[in-house]
């Protein structure tokens, strides 16, 4: 598990080093180091199976507060999502940096593998002060990626970010993980949870207010405004954000705290917590809406990934056995499925820079590779088979309709068909519209010009494939992730 941490830090000083020498040194050692995070993080999952790993304490703060990493099936179902997708991610965003001849590429490179030892340390955070550690760690590396471009929209948008993600962790998530600590002496991380005895009623509601809010990163309405605020990093920037490591952090720390602080039953029984389904309904909804009124093809994908994100929420906050597996393989489906999209946004960008809706009329025939994986990451957000984003929407539904929660099964139909009607117009027009730039220059029966297939860089085009052929085959072999799921029912 150190490890697992220590190694992207090395690739980063490595990056910063080999960066001032040579571009292609520097794309090796990325590479390089990215897939050797994919070989321990494996050798931790062959471990698992043979056994449940103990706890390593890296130090103590004050008695009974520690640095301490755990791995367990939860936080290595993320911490392999993210370790696969960081290895794709460097294939996309060599080919990216080069195409767009974007600045400084070396800190580029630097602070995303910084980025993704931090989503590492809350993967295997084994306690709360360690996983708040790393999630601060976390935004604070991420920050320098939104700013990347410099201009004045880029620092303001990475102002936001930041002002949003601190104020609601220091605010909400801190007090939170305090009061917790505060009740019961610990904030170990425990199969069941650790707060039964300790506390009951309508404050076991507000406790869990102050986490499902405090983690900002999760984008539950309101404390969504960081994410479209973003948008304005490099494509690879918003395909880290979304897919690889920082809402995937929220939504797993959630899904971590409702797991291993309350714990499944204790919840199952208090009242006081029935609101969050409700909320994060809301969320869903209303992120959708606003997604289908959106011209920015980045700014649709972001309110996209609002609502996306609160199906985990949704699912975790009906504690039910099939919904927690819907919840938690929502967020490989989706990882998969979005980061498609945004390689596929930023493919379209590098070679058209194109960028609105209005703008991708017949894009699909310029750059047919691009515009197919592109469709097959809209139809997972959708939920249509055979793509992964089915079989984590079937799970939820299926806890849904268990519970007889009629609210989440008319969310479900309800945001289904809003996701259709933002996705299937942009695929419609991308495969059968007419390209208006090439019409408009030629008079009556002068014929425009032929259009040529225009892909991205190879990198790139290698990149988006593996993501969307992924997203298919999960469809099909997702039983291993559920298997790894159900361990956590046995504590194993």
């Amino acid at each position: 598990m150190m490890s697992a941490i220590g190694i992207p830090i090395i690739g980063a000083v490595a990056i910063l080093v080999v960066g001032k020498i040579s571009s292609n040194a520097r794309a090796a050692v990325v590479l390089l180091t990215a897939g050797a995070l994919v070989w321990v993080v494996a050798g931790l999952l062959l471990n698992l199976q043979a056994s449940q790993l103990e706890v390593v304490q890296i130090a103590e703060i004050v008695p009974g507060i520690t640095i301490a990493l755990r791995a367990e099936p939860l936080g290595l179902i993320f911490a392999a999502l993210a370790s696969v997708l960081w290895v794709i991610n460097s294939v996309y965003s060599i080919g990216y940096v080069r195409a767009n001849n974007e600045s400084n590429q070396t800190r580029f490179f630097v602070f995303f593998s910084l980025a993704i030892a931090a989503t590492m340390g809350v993967a295997f955070s084994a306690n709360l002060f360690t996983l708040f550690l790393f999630y601060e760690l976390l935004t604070l590396s991420t920050y320098p990626l939104v700013a990347h471009k410099g201009d004045e929209s880029s620092v303001r948008g990475a102002r936001v970010y930041l002002g949003v993600l601190l104020v609601t962790s220091i605010g909400f998530f801190l007090p939170a993980i305090i009061w917790t600590y505060a009740l019961t002496g610990t904030g170990d991380f425990v199969t069941g949870g650790i707060l039964q005895g300790h506390i009951d009623g309508p404050v076991v509601g507000l406790l869990l207010g102050l986490f499902v809010f405090g983690v900002g990163k999760a984008a539950v309405m309101p404390v969504h405004r960081w994410l479209p605020a973003a948008m304005v990093a490099p494509t690879p920037v918003s395909a880290l954000l979304h897919a690889v490591a920082v809402v995937k952090a929220g939504v797993f720390a959630i899904t971590k705290i409702v797991l291993y602080i309350f714990g499944g039953d204790f919840l199952g029984a208090e009242a006081s917590i029935k609101w969050l389904p409700y909320v994060a309904a809301f969320t869903i909804i209303a992120a959708s809406i606003v997604a289908l009124h959106q011209q920015n093809l980045k700014r649709m994908l972001a309110y996209s990934t609002v609502a996306q994100l609160s199906y985990i929420v949704m699912a975790i906050g009906m504690i039910n056995p099939l919904a927690n597996i819907g919840a938690m393989l929502h967020i490989v489906t989706h990882a998969f499925g979005k980061i498609t999209l945004f390689f596929a946004a930023g493919a379209i960008y590098t070679v058209s820079k194109k960028t609105e809706l209005n703008q991708l009329r017949g894009i699909g025939r310029r750059m047919p590779w691009t515009m197919l994986a592109f469709s097959i990451g809209a139809l997972s957000m959708i939920g249509v088979p055979p793509t992964a984003g089915f079989v984590s929407k079937w799970y939820i539904l299926a806890g849904a309709i268990q519970t007889d929660h009629y609210a989440v099964i008319a969310t479900l139909v309800v945001s289904t068909v809003l996701n259709a009607l933002y996705y299937l117009p942009v695929i419609y027009l991308a495969w059968f519209g007419l390209e208006r730039s090439g019409q408009e220059n030629f008079g009556q029966g002068q014929a425009a010009p032929t259009i040529e297939h225009a892909e991205a860089p190879g990198l790139m085009l290698i990149a988006l494939m593996a993501t969307a052929a992924l997203t298919l085959l999960l469809f099909f072999f997702h039983q291993p992730v559920v298997q790894l799921i159900e361990r956590l029912a046995h504590g194993v």
